[in-house]
């Protein structure tokens, strides 16, 4: 792919912050598009302050770049049940203020969405939304778009311990305490930041104009909660004590088909192996 101009929503975030790394390792100039007043992400060649919810400054953002990776977004599943309406408005506005600032004219948009299941949480419902927003907007016109749905992110300089394994983490070095929602007999997906960051790279390259896809981006490997305690404790060499709580209802199992990513993206989720995300997460 020739070096383009794009710009990153969210860039200060977790994943954004990887994906500004990657994107310029690429050779690609990038806008850092951020709320806060913290530091510019590195890789950034340009820093524009401004919040999705703000359509003219969106719209300023936007002028100039070749393609938009769109990262901002509010994602606490329990948050999202007592603050639905802020959920609507970022999640879905911010989308929306995204695809009219590109316009439909050969714009390139790569969307960070979930795997969680569309009706599971207001959280999730506003990130089905905004992939059907994209989606009829692409097929109205010259827009290519693609989401990347991604299954439970981990790995280095993630500091936000409503995550599984930045909570074990935060436990292991002695803050706090470890509750398991029943026998910790879940199955879950991890994929690293690192690993999702180049599927965002290598999907900017897919966007087919007046076209939509979606992916998973996920590992396709079956680890259950208990499992991720164990290599905790082994990478750490620190005793992780669990509480088991009475059991919640949840999935049993929620795992990726990563198949039409490695097919059609040509994506591998090379750093994905869970030792490796805790080992990396726990030396940051």
């Amino acid at each position: 792919m020739n070096p383009a101009k794009v710009l990153v929503t969210g860039a200060a975030g977790f994943l954004g912050r990887a994906v500004v790394r990657a994107l310029a390792g690429r050779g690609h100039s990038v806008t850092a598009f951020t709320r806060g007043d913290g530091a510019v992400p590195e890789g950034a060649d340009r820093h524009v302050r401004g919040d999705v919810r703000d359509a003219h400054r969106v719209a300023e953002a936007v002028g100039g770049v070749d393609a938009v990776c769109h990262l901002a977004a509010l994602t606490g599943v329990r948050a999202s049940f007592a603050e639905p309406l802020e959920y609507w408005l970022t999640n879905v506005g911010g989308t929306v203020n995204v695809l009219a600032a590109l316009g439909g004219d050969g714009g390139r948009l790569v969307v960070a969405s979930t795997a969680a299941g569309r009706d599971s949480s207001p959280y999730a419902a506003t990130k089905w939304a905004a992939d059907r927003a994209c989606a009829d907007v692409a097929a109205a016109g010259g827009l290519g778009a693609v989401s990347l749905r991604a299954y439970n992110l981990a790995g280095p300089g993630d500091p936000d311990e409503r995550r599984l394994i930045p909570k074990i983490l935060a436990v292991a070095a002695g803050r706090g305490e470890f509750v398991v929602n029943g026998d910790g007999s879940v199955i879950r997906d991890f994929v690293h930041v690192e690993d999702m960051a180049d599927a965002v790279v290598l999907a900017l390259d897919a966007c087919a104009a007046g076209g939509w896809r979606g992916y998973d981006i996920g590992s396709g490997r079956r680890t259950s909660v208990l499992e991720v305690v164990r290599v905790v404790e082994d990478v750490t060499g620190r005793a992780v004590p669990v509480q088991h709580a009475p059991a919640v209802d949840e999935p049993a199992v929620l795992v990726a088909d990563p198949t039409s990513a490695r097919r059609e993206l040509g994506w591998r989720p090379a750093r994905s192996d869970v030792r490796r995300i805790v080992e990396d997460a726990w030396r940051s």
